[in-house]
Order: C-alpha cells, then structure tokens, then sequence
C-alpha cells in the first residue's frame, strides 16, 4: 500500500507573524535568566576569560582600563555575549520550532542532526581557541615585545579580540556542516570537493589570515583545524549521500 503525500502545516500571515513574536519572546526570555547569574559574577567571567593572557605577561603586569565606565561596561558586555552562548540552544530551538512545520518529514530528518552538530562544533571552536591557541598566541606576543615596552591592555579591547576571536573559530569549525548541506542540497558534488583540495587549502589559509593576528601560529592554528574538518565533511557527506541515495554520491 503506498504512502499518501505528505501535506504541510498551513496558515495565515498573521498566525506565523504571532507565532514568530511567541518564539522570539522566549528566546529573549531565556537570554534574560542566563544574563542574571551571568551579570552576578561578571567579574570572576571576565577573570576567567583574560586568564590566558594574565599568564603569559611579565610578572607584575596587569590589564588596564583607560575607560572610566570600561571596569563596568566590559564585564556587562561579556556577560551579555556568555548569556546568549548559554541560552543559544534554546533560541535555536525557538527557530527549528518555527520552521519545521514548512519542511517535509524527510528534510527534518537530516536538518535536526545538522543542527545539534553546528551547536556542539561552535561550542567546540570556543574551546579550542581558548585553551589551544590563545595560551600558544599569547605567549607568542609578549615574547615579541619590544625591549623598552611594558604590555599593559586595556581590558576593553582584549574583550574585543577575544570576541571576534571566538566568533571566527566557532564559525570555522562550522565548515563540516557547510560542506554537508552543500552536498545534500545538491550544489555541489562529493568528486568535486576532493578534486579541489589544494584550491580550498589556499583560500582557507588565505582566510585564516585574514581572520586571525598577523602572525603565522595564529593563521596555522586556525587554517589546520579548518582543513582536517573541511575532510570530516567530505566524508560525512559521502555516509549521508549513501544512506540517502543522493545523485551526488551516486554520479561517477
């Protein structure tokens, strides 16, 4: 007996606009409760975070504010970005729970799986930054210091750059999951993946030079990890393909 069409949920633009408004409402509900204890022990949060350069200055330097607002507003701020980091699996949700009613069966099928790994591999490219690259790159830096020059950081803009810093490498241990769609959604084909990697090679260290301090352990930290995930996609999408019975995996 064969299966009848699967239908999908339909409304109106009102009833989505509401729902839309629910969702982003819990979802800032929830950043809120995180921001609380997070705004509480601001201050031990933004310790733990300089922790990595505070260990590689020279004995008796510290970071500086050379804002009068800054030893307040710079904890406020990563509390803000820690709470949203916190509550993003729930703000995700929100999302999914939005539009999964306008995918088919099928499509969800392979769409929860991607998310939760796009979740855990930001998570994942936080961590790595933090306890593999900014001990090697902070050392790195105040080794290069100019005789004559003490390394006093204002603690604003060290939040700065440990920031964008964490943004680049979450967003770089995202490229399995780029690579999976890619090949899923049918743009591009597994053969021609794995024909180009010397071209993807370069631009990821072109990328990665872009992203990352002047200086080669940082470019090389960042561009490594980025690569051998670009191969865990390529084989990822190569199980998913097969078990899907795509075109992609299936075309010589």
């Amino acid at each position: 007996m064969s299966e009848e069409p699967e239908t999908l949920a339909e409304g109106t633009l009102i009833s989505h606009l509401l729902e839309l408004r629910d969702r982003l409402l819990r979802a800032l509900v929830a950043v809120g409760l995180a921001f609380i204890p997070c705004m509480y022990y601001s201050n031990d949060l933004f310790s733990f975070v300089a922790q990595p350069l505070l260990a590689k200055l020279p004995q008796g330097s510290n970071l500086i504010a050379t804002g009068v607002m800054s030893p307040f507003t710079t904890p406020f701020k990563l509390s803000f970005f820690a709470a949203l980091m916190i509550a993003m699996p729930y703000v995700l949700y929100q999302l999914w729970s939005f539009v999964a009613p306008g995918l088919y069966r099928n499509e969800r099928r392979f769409a929860v799986p991607l998310l939760m790994s796009s979740i855990l591999l930001f998570y994942v490219g936080i961590g790595f930054a933090y306890y593999f690259v900014f001990p090697v790159m902070f050392e790195f830096f105040t080794h290069t210091t100019p005789k004559g020059v003490s390394m006093m950081t204002d603690i604003n803009n060290y939040l700065d750059f440990v920031l964008t810093m964490f943004f680049c490498f979450g967003l770089a241990f995202e490229v399995p999951v780029a690579v999976v769609l890619l090949v899923l959604m049918g743009l591009v084909r597994i053969e021609k993946l794995q024909k180009n990697r010397g071209y993807v090679l370069i631009g990821i260290f072109i990328l990665a030079a872009l992203l990352t301090p002047p200086d080669a352990i940082s470019q090389c930290s960042l561009a490594i990890p980025m690569y051998l995930l670009y191969e865990g996609g390529i084989i990822m999408a190569r199980i998913l393909s097969r078990g899907r019975g795509a075109p992609a995996a299936a075309k010589p």
